[in-house]
């Protein structure tokens, strides 16, 4: 089993907004916030960061290198909430709105397992979801699944 790095899967640059949550880029950058609210999630691009779309097309040439390179071969890809999402996007067809309702429905859970294989179709072979934001293994072990706030309750 060889491993290999690739550039390609790492999780969405957040540019100066890195580290913050939701709640400090509103009061920290109040209007890159309203931005964001203008242009949506799916297309906004922090300075120094990138945007959904800019993760996708990075990720397009992954998705045709596993059809061409690994056709008939398991993979195991490890990333990030946004990489999964926008994998997902990609290898299920999904358009903008289908994308971020799923991404609005929960965050993919740490160590969560989203599992994809091929089937036939009249016009080839193309990805199919078996499973997605799997956990199952690690709670029944014991382990907790990963939930924190935005930012702690109670008085500002």
């Amino acid at each position: 089993m060889a491993i290999q790095y690739d550039e390609r899967l790492r999780e969405k640059e957040f540019g100066i907004l890195d580290r913050y949550t939701k709640h400090g880029i509103a009061e920290r950058f109040a209007e890159l916030s309203e931005q964001r609210a203008r242009v949506g999630k799916f297309y906004f691009r922090p300075p120094g960061g990138e945007s959904w779309c800019d993760v996708i097309l990075r990720l397009r040439s992954v998705v045709e290198e596993l059809r061409r390179d690994y056709a008939g071969r398991r993979v195991l890809i490890v990333s990030h909430q946004v990489v999964v999402n926008c994998f997902r996007y990609l290898l299920e067809k999904m358009d903008e709105q289908t994308i971020l309702e799923t991404d609005r429905r929960g965050d993919v859970p740490n160590c969560g397992v989203t599992e994809f294989g091929f089937v036939d179709t009249p016009r080839g072979q193309r990805f199919e979801l078996i499973r997605a934001n799997f956990v199952v293994p690690l709670t029944q072990a014991g382990a907790p699944v990963t939930k924190a706030p935005d930012r702690p309750a109670g008085p500002k």
